[in-house]
Formats: C-alpha cells, sequence, structure tokens
C-alpha cells in the first residue's frame, strides 16, 4: 500500500525536503498574489485533495454530496508567481438551483477567476463533462484535471487525454492527486493558461432549435452592444431567456460592466476557516 503523502510536513521554502517541481505550498499566507484560481467539480472527484495537495491545507473530504458547504481558500507558489486557489462547493450543475449551485455559479461568472481547473472523476468522465461544459459557456479559461487516473486504470479504462483536449479546445493533465501523480503537469498547465501563454479555445454546445436562434441573436448583440468584452454573451442572453433573477439583477444594474477584481491586494483579515486547517 503506497504511503498518504498529505500525512507529510508541508516544506519550507528553503527546505531540501521542499516538494519537488517548483511547488511551494503556502497555506493561508495570502497577503498577496498574482493569480486567481477556481477549483471547480463535481461532488466525491477529488476535488478537496487536489486543494490540499496544492495548498498544505486540510480540506475536509467524505463521500457524501454537499460536503464543502463553504468555499475554502488557500494558496501556492509555482513558478515564481503566487496563486490564490478557491475551493468551490462540489455541485453537478450551474443553473444556480440550490445555494451551492449558486456560490459556485456566481463566483466564476463575477469574481472572474485567471482559471478554473475543472476535477473530473475518470471513472466517471461522462457524467462530470455536464459540468465541464457548463463552465466552458461562462469561460474558457480552463484546465481539467483528470484525476483519479489509478482507480480507472483498474477497472481497464482508457482515457484519451489528447483527443479529449482536442475536443474541449482547453489543456486536460492525467492526475492522481492522492499520489501527486501529474501534479507538476496540471501546475504547468494552470501557470500557462493565467499567463497566457496558452490560449484556450474553449467547446460551447450548438444550440440547433431555430426559434431559440433567432430569440438569441439579437439580444446577444445588445449584450454585447452594452457590456463591451463580455467574455459569455450568449450564456448570459440563455439565462435571461429562461428568467434568471440572479442575471437579471446584474444586467438591469450593469455588474457586468463593472472592473475584475483587483490582483495583489492585501484582503481583509479572514475568520478562521472551519473547513480546512494548517498541517
Amino acid at each position: 500500500m503506497k504511503p498518504d503523502p498529505q500525512s507529510a510536513p508541508v516544506a519550507c521554502e528553503t527546505c531540501p525536503s521542499r516538494p519537488r517541481g517548483g511547488l511551494l505550498r503556502l497555506g493561508l499566507r495570502l497577503s498577496h498574489w498574482d493569480y486567481v484560481v477556481a477549483l471547480a467539480g463535481n461532488p466525491n472527484t477529488g476535488k478537496s485533495t487536489v486543494f490540499n495537495q496544492l495548498t498544505g491545507l486540510r480540506q475536509h473530504t467524505g463521500n457524501w454530496p454537499g460536503k464543502t458547504v463553504m468555499r475554502a481558500e488557500g494558496g501556492f507558489q509555482f513558478a515564481g508567481k503566487r496563486f490564490k486557489l478557491v475551493d468551490l462547493p462540489g455541485t453537478y450543475s450551474l443553473l444556480a438551483t440550490s445555494p451551492d449551485e449558486e456560490v459556485a455559479r456566481n463566483f466564476l461568472l463575477f469574481g472572474r477567476p485567471d482559471v478554473t481547473l475543472a476535477v473530473v472523476d475518470a471513472t466517471r468522465l461522462e457524467r462530470n463533462l455536464n459540468l465541464v461544459l457548463q463552465i466552458l459557456e461562462i469561460t474558457p479559461r480552463v484546465v481539467l484535471c483528470l484525476n483519479l487516473m489509478d482507480q480507472a486504470q483498474r477497472l481497464g479504462l482508457q482515457v484519451d487525454d489528447r483527443r479529449l483536449a482536442r475536443d474541449l479546445g482547453i489543456p486536460v493533465v492525467p492526475v492522481t492527486a492522492r499520489y501527486r501523480e501529474g501534479l507538476d503537469a496540471l501546475l504547468q498547465a494552470v501557470y500557462d493558461v493565467a499567463t497566457g501563454a496558452v490560449v484556450c479555445r474553449g467547446y460551447r454546445v450548438r444550440h440547433e432549435d431555430p426559434e431559440l436562434t433567432r430569440a438569441l441573436e439579437p439580444l446577444v448583440a445588445r449584450l454585447q452592444r452594452a457590456f463591451p468584452g463580455l467574455p459569455n454573451a450568449r450564456w448570459v442572453a440563455l439565462r435571461l431567456l429562461d428568467g434568471d433573477e440572479r442575471i437579471i439583477e446584474a444586467v438591469r444594474t450593469g455588474e457586468f460592466s463593472e472592473p475584475a477584481p483587483a490582483r495583489n491586494e492585501t484582503p481583509p483579515t479572514p475568520a478562521p476557516p472551519v473547513t480546512a486547517t494548517a498541517t
């Protein structure tokens, strides 16, 4: 049986046992940062394990839906850049029909993270990709973490990550987070998307209904005129047609024209987190 790497202490920056690959886990040391990364995924995909491995914190894990009832935050440094990692509630959808969905959806939409790290279970890929496609409707700046590859291999499942990357238009990285396998490649992909070294061409679902298309086109055009540079005008238009009250209010108040949250700022001192503790 492999030892649990999460039981090891977090290495200091100058310690010889510091994790290889340029990763420095910062825990709650978030006085400033260069980029914000949102961590999203279905429940039970190993999302909290990824969070723990990258930040050195102890986000609680479990085998039940909704265990992450509040978002947790931590930090890490890679290739000389500091990243704030925001662990969003595990959810199956971004339609905002539950508190978990609303928290996740609103952060992706209004928090405007530099990268969204979507964690999926390689043994349940088809089910998990539904959420990934919804995320891509909001932002193309996505890295797909294909987690639990060890379980997929034990089940005899083969996942063509290169074909998946081509089809989705985003980086796809096979990972077994529990044993840190693939984390260096995952960090490099996040860094490349955050810095603009890699430009994502996220896949978006095509709507074939001619009536829906006729309703969408003028609404999208009006949104683009009202909010120049809005990256997800079509998704916003779809939510408006669906009567999404939160999106209607954001359009009414002009929230979509507000600048992205400032980076490299000192945030208010947070209350001690209840779902994460330093190791």
